[in-house]
């Protein structure tokens, strides 16, 4: 594998994040290629919901193991909803197949749904798959119900909505409080690295990360992700993308797949952290296509 160490292209990958505000986490690999690039890759990072990435890949391993059906009816446990998006919003009973909502998981980033698929699949099998594939540094302490139970007992919070409101509180003590908390803590929550999660990826891609039915699922699903304000800012409907966001106080990050109308291949993975709990932070989310743009075009360049 050749690591890239241009001075260029990686101090402006480093300006960039400086410019956002942020800082910045992130690798860079080619798919059918030894080329890399990375600024602080091997640092833990929290996944936030890209660990969804992981249960997805989990899910569909097992689908095309025969141990679990595709069509298998659940459930959405009111327990599970946070008042989000997707089934975590919804009022009423639901029920759906477990592809549907792997599907609402991976598109929408839905919490409730992505807890009913990690309760059939089981958190040991991901973890457990975690090891098989090499990715060491990534492991999943829980689903969405632990985490934003965890958020809301340290800020002594009922609802998600009060503890929205008890993070800006927070804030005005000190920005530093915001990266105390133990969501935003690697070493005390779901956390991995870029580099790993960028080399899941370009497993997922080469049909390495299991069964070649499972993988081609988990990028179907990933390439039908809803949200276009990080990675894909960075690029023109020439290029096709797959990805998987992820957002925590502080944290904001992306990680994907970008292909270009050549049929170059990029796994790329971006986290960002700041001490601000904004919902809506645009120069943190644009940076995330920004310097995913930088780095593809510096792994595409014909010299190192």
């Amino acid at each position: 594998m050749t690591t890239i160490r241009s001075g260029t292209a990686e101090a402006r990958i480093r300006e960039a994040f400086d410019a956002a505000g942020v800082e910045g986490f992130f690798f860079a690999r080619e798919i059918d290629g030894a080329r890399t690039i990375g600024v602080a890759a091997d640092e833990p990072v929290c996944l936030a919901s890209v660990f969804k990435i992981p249960i997805a890949l989990a899910y569909a391993r097992e689908a095309a193991a025969g141990r679990l059906g595709r069509t298998e009816r659940h459930a959405v446990d009111p327990r599970y909803r946070d008042g989000g998006i997707g089934t975590s919003g919804c009022t009423d009973p639901i029920e759906m197949s477990l592809r549907d909502l792997v599907h609402m998981m991976m598109t929408l980033s839905d919490n409730a749904a992505t807890d009913v698929v990690l309760a059939r699949v089981g958190l040991d099998t991901v973890n457990a798959m975690l090891a098989e594939l090499g990715r060491n540094k990534t492991h999943l302490t829980g689903g969405c119900l632990d985490l934003i139970g965890s958020l809301c007992a340290e800020l002594g919070a009922a609802t998600e909505a009060e503890a929205l409101a008890k993070l800006a509180a927070l804030a005005a003590q000190g920005p530093e409080k915001i990266l105390e908390l133990s969501v935003c803590v690697p070493e005390r929550t779901t956390r991995g690295t870029a580099r790993d999660t960028a080399e899941l990826l370009a497993g997922i891609w080469r049909d390495e990360a299991g069964p070649a039915e499972a993988c081609a699922e988990v990028r179907t699903v990933m390439s039908q992700q809803i949200w276009p304000h990080r990675l894909a800012s960075g690029f023109d409907d020439s290029y096709r993308l797959a990805g998987k966001t992820g957002t925590l106080p502080g944290w904001r990050n992306e990680v994907g797949v970008i292909e270009d109308p050549d049929g170059g291949r990029w796994a790329v993975a971006v986290f960002t952290r700041c001490d601000r709990p904004d919902l809506r932070n645009p120069r943190a989310d644009r940076v995330i296509g920004q310097v995913a743009a930088l780095a593809v075009d510096r792994l595409r360049s014909p010299t190192l």
